[in-house]
Parts: structure tokens; C-alpha cells; sequence
């Protein structure tokens, strides 16, 4: 009697320490990855990135367009972009490259500040030039003021699309209404009228220019891996142009056209 009654308690006694101990290492890795993107993220010197902007031909205004990079070590993630001027068919521009790593992360980006005015309130387009790798990219806009979940003023977002290119293929070229910018906050588009309908875009409050590989759209919505990619990988976009187009000019799109790439 004394036997059949000491059994089963001895077994549940061990699966309930193997349980504990299952938790305990389970929360144990839970608090190292916490702690590696707490480090990562303490040795992610953003100002110093901004003092290394890197000059570039390209500009906007009256802006030559030096360029930064910002990439997801800003919340502890491995992704790392290694942008360069250079140039590719004799044509001089910006080399946005890197490996993105989505273990913690998921994006990169450059950003380059330009003068307030740089775009006039009468600017309906902007027209880029460019040679991808078949990813889809984004270009984004805002005032330089923080846009991330917690920020007060939106970052204003457009998707490109590119295709993969040789050095000796045309380059192509994407006509983008500004009209079509959607707000953003960290990733997460405000696509309903009522919350868009917060936000006014005025492109004479504009202070800097970005471009960007995500794992989201400029909608909020996933990137597909066949135009962004999985696991770690590298990344290529080179920006030969950046020019802005006014309202009423002959090069202008018409209100209902969506940006599009053109070969």
C-alpha cells in the first residue's frame, strides 16, 4: 500500500521539476536575446553615422545630398548597410548596399537631410533614376523629426519596385507622385481615412530624403520574400538621378496616375 501510494507522487514530483527546469532555460534564452538587442542597440552610435554622411553627387535644391545610414541596430537588430558614391556605366551616383539580417530585425536605410524649401509647395513629383536587383524598395520623406512609434510627426512613404539589372542594361526610371506618399509611424501605415486624414503632407516642410529596404511595404503590409528576401542576405539599389517635378508642367502626372517604374 505504502508503495502504490509513494509512485505516482515521486513521478509527478519529477515531471514537475523537469517542467521548472524547461521554463527556466526557456526564459533564460528569452533574457539573453533581450540583453544582446539591449547591447546592440547601447552600441548603435546613431550621431556618429550622421557625423560619416557620405557626399554624394546627387541633389535636391540647393542641397548636395550627404547621406547616413540608418539600419535596424537602432532597436538591436544585425542588419548593416555600406552605401558608397560611386559610379556604375560612367554615370556618377549613390550605392545603397548591405546585408540585411532579419534574426532581430529587418530593415535598412539611408537618410539625407536637405534645406527646408528644397521641395516648393508647387513640386508634384518626384523622378528617380536607378539600377536595382529586383527588390522592392522604398522612398521615404519627412520634417527630421522623430517618426518611430512613439514619434510626433510622420515619415512619408512610397514603395519602388525595381528589377534586376546588368551594368550595361538601361536604367530605370519611377515618376512618383507625392500625392501617393502614404504616413507611417515605425513601420505602421495610417491607411484609414479617418486617421490619414490627421496628417496634411506640405512638401516645403520636408527636411530629408531616405531610401529604404523593409520588411514591410510603405502600406504596412509584409514584403514578399520574392521582392525582399529571407534569412541574410545582400542588397543592391544605385541612384543615378533624383529630380523634382512642378505642378503644371508638361512633365507632370496626372492626378489619378500611380507611380510606376518606366524602362
Amino acid at each position: 500500500f505504502f508503495l502504490a501510494t509513494t509512485r505516482p507522487s515521486k513521478s509527478r514530483e519529477m515531471k514537475a521539476t523537469a517542467l521548472r527546469l524547461l521554463l527556466f532555460s526557456l526564459f533564460s534564452i528569452k533574457i539573453s536575446l533581450v540583453m544582446g538587442n539591449v547591447m546592440r542597440m547601447a552600441r548603435y552610435d546613431r550621431a556618429a553615422n550622421v557625423a560619416a554622411a557620405i557626399p554624394s553627387p546627387l541633389t535636391l535644391g540647393n542641397t548636395q545630398l550627404a547621406w547616413h545610414r540608418l539600419d535596424d541596430g537602432v532597436m538591436g537588430g544585425r542588419s548593416e548597410t555600406t552605401h558608397a558614391a560611386i559610379e556604375v556605366a560612367g554615370r556618377p551616383g549613390i550605392h545603397f548596399a548591405g546585408t540585411i539580417n532579419t534574426n532581430g530585425g529587418g530593415f535598412a536605410s539611408i537618410r539625407a537631410p536637405f534645406e527646408a524649401g528644397g521641395l516648393s509647395d508647387d513640386t508634384s513629383c518626384l523622378r528617380i533614376k536607378f539600377r536595382g536587383d529586383g527588390r522592392t524598395y522604398k522612398v521615404l520623406l519627412s520634417d527630421g523629426g522623430s517618426s518611430g512609434p512613439m514619434g510626433g510627426s510622420p515619415s512619408w512613404q512610397i514603395d519602388l519596385p525595381t528589377t534586376k539589372l546588368g551594368p550595361e542594361d538601361e536604367a530605370q526610371v519611377a515618376t512618383i507622385p507625392l500625392e501617393s506618399f502614404v504616413p507611417s509611424f515605425g513601420g505602421r501605415a495610417a491607411l484609414k481615412k479617418e486617421d490619414r486624414n490627421k496628417f496634411n503632407f506640405h512638401a516645403s516642410e520636408m527636411k530629408q530624403l531616405g531610401l529604404m529596404l523593409s520588411l514591410r511595404l510603405s502600406d504596412g503590409s509584409s514584403n514578399p520574400k520574392e521582392t525582399y528576401g529571407e534569412g541574410e542576405f545582400d542588397f543592391s539599389l544605385f541612384v543615378e538621378s533624383i529630380e523634382t517635378i512642378s505642378s503644371g508642367t508638361s512633365n507632370a502626372k496626372k492626378d489619378d496616375e500611380k507611380p510606376k517604374s518606366e524602362l
